[in-house]
C-alpha cells in the first residue's frame, strides 16, 4: 500500500484528485529513457489528463502533444507545447476546430476519412496555408481489449481501410494546400501485452514498403500511436510499465531506411499510476447478506467502472495497517444502479469518516468526470 499524506488529505474537501509528482517525474523519465538515442518522438495524448499542472510538467520535458479538440490544442499551448509538436486527430474534427488548428500552426492533421482530406484542404486553401497531413490507417488488427477501446479493426468509426489507402493518397497529393508526411496507426487502448505492437510493427513496415516501391511515397515520419497500458491491480508492484519492451516491439521490425522517424501517442502509461481519487465514507450501510461502503465520490468523479466495467485497486487509507478481513461492496452515490467502484472488496474494518483511495486514476479520471446529478467537478491536489 502506498503511503499518502493523509494530514494534508484531511483538510480538504472531499472528492478530489490526488497526483504524485515525483511518482510522475519517475515514470517521465523512464519513457525518455525508452527511447534515448532512437528515432522516436514522443507525443502525450491530452484526453488521458488535462489537468494544466499535469500538463506543464510532461511539456517540460519537450514532449510532442496528441489533441482530439480545438479546446486540446488551444489547452496544450497555453500550457507550454510546442504547436510544431501538436498533432491533431479525431474522426469529427468542425471547421472552427480546423481553423484553430491551421492558425496555431500545429505540426500535423491526422485525417481519418476520404470526406475529410477535401474539407481539410479547402480550410487550408482559405487561410492560403499548406498544411501537413497523415493519413490514419486501420491496420485490422485485434488489441483484444475491451470492446469500446479497439480501434484498429477493419470496420470501424477511426481510420481509413486499407484497401482505400491509395486512393487517400492521390487525393491528398492531388491537393495544393496539403502536404503528405506520413501515415498515422492506433490499435487500442490497455494493451497489455507487446505481441499487437509487434505485429502492428510488422504491418507498417509491409505498407510502407509497398508505398515506396508501387508509388515512389517516402514518408517522412509514422506515427504509431498509443495503447500501452498499466497495472490496475497492482499499482505498487508495477507503477512504471515496461516503455523499453514497448518500444523494442514497435520498432523491431521496423526498417531504420523506410521509417525515418516513428512517433508515438502515449497517455495512460504516462499518468494513470500517478493519479488516485480520494474520497470519504459517507456512511456504511449492513443489508441483509452484505455491507456496504458508500462513499462522497460515484461515477460522476471517475466513470471508468460505470463504462467499461473497469476495476480499480480500492484502499481505506485511514485504516492503513490493519488487517483486510471484512468485505465490502463499495458504492457511490449517484441515482444509478451502475454507480459501483467495487463489489466483495476485501477491506479492513471501515467507519464513517474513514478515507479512500481509488488508485491508478490519473487516466481517464479528472478528464472525463461530469456534474451528473449536479454535482460538483472534483478538485485536484499534485504534491
Amino acid at each position: 500500500m502506498s503511503t499518502f499524506p493523509i494530514t494534508c488529505f484531511q483538510e480538504r474537501k472531499t472528492p478530489f484528485y490526488y497526483y504524485d509528482k515525483e511518482l510522475l517525474e519517475r515514470t517521465l523519465d523512464a519513457a525518455e529513457a525508452a527511447i534515448a538515442g532512437k528515432p522516436v518522438k514522443m507525443h502525450y495524448a491530452i484526453k488521458a489528463n488535462a489537468n494544466p499542472e499535469i500538463l506543464r510538467v510532461i511539456s517540460s520535458r519537450g514532449f510532442g502533444a496528441d489533441c482530439v479538440s480545438g479546446n486540446e490544442i488551444r489547452t496544450a499551448i497555453e500550457c507550454g507545447f510546442n504547436p510544431r509538436d501538436i498533432y491533431y486527430a479525431g474522426v469529427g474534427k468542425t471547421d472552427e476546430e480546423i481553423l484553430t488548428g491551421i492558425d496555431c500552426g500545429i505540426g500535423c492533421f491526422n485525417i481519418e476519412s476520404l470526406e475529410e482530406i477535401d474539407i481539410i484542404a479547402s480550410l487550408a486553401s482559405q487561410r492560403d496555408r499548406k498544411v501537413t497531413v497523415a493519413l490514419r490507417v486501420n491496420p485490422n488488427i485485434d488489441a483484444h481489449t475491451h470492446h469500446y477501446i479497439t480501434t484498429g479493426l477493419k470496420e470501424n468509426k477511426f481510420g481509413i481501410d486499407l484497401t482505400l489507402l491509395d486512393e487517400a493518397i492521390s487525393k491528398v497529393m492531388s491537393h495544393r494546400h496539403l502536404d503528405l508526411g506520413g501515415l498515422h496507426f492506433h490499435i487500442g487502448s490497455q494493451i497489455t501485452t507487446n505481441e499487437p505492437f509487434r505485429i502492428l510493427s510488422r504491418r507498417i513496415n509491409d505498407i510502407i514498403t509497398r508505398c515506396r516501391v508501387e508509388k515512389g511515397i517516402e514518408f517522412r515520419f509514422i506515427n504509431a500511436g498509443g495503447g500501452l497500458g498499466i497495472d490496475y491491480e497492482n499499482p505498487d508492484l508495477n507503477s512504471i510499465p515496461d516503455f523499453e519492451g514497448y518500444i523494442e516491439a514497435l520498432t523491431e521490425q521496423l526498417s531504420p531506411d523506410e521509417c525515418k522517424e516513428l512517433h508515438c501517442e502515449l497517455g495512460r502509461s504516462l499518468v494513470g499510476q500517478c493519479g488516485s481519487l480520494i474520497s470519504k465514507v459517507v456512511l456504511v450501510k449492513k443489508g441483509l447478506e452484505k455491507s456496504f461502503v458508500v462513499l462522497d465520490s460515484g461515477m460522476s468523479d471517475l466513470l471508468r467502472p460505470a463504462l467499461y466495467g473497469a476495476h480499480h485497486k480500492i484502499e481505506n487509507i485511514s485504516e492503513a495497517g490493519q488487517p483486510a478481513d471484512t468485505v465490502y461492496d463499495v458504492v457511490g452515490p449517484i441515482c444509478e444502479s451502475s454507480d459501483v467502484f467495487g463489489k466483495d472488496e476485501l477491506l479492513p474494518v471501515t467507519r464513517r469518516g474513514d478515507l479512500f483511495a481509488i488508485r491508478s486514476a490519473g487516466a481517464y479520471g479528472e478528464a472525463m468526470s461530469s456534474r451528473y446529478n449536479m454535482r460538483d467537478i472534483p478538485g485536484s491536489l499534485l504534491i
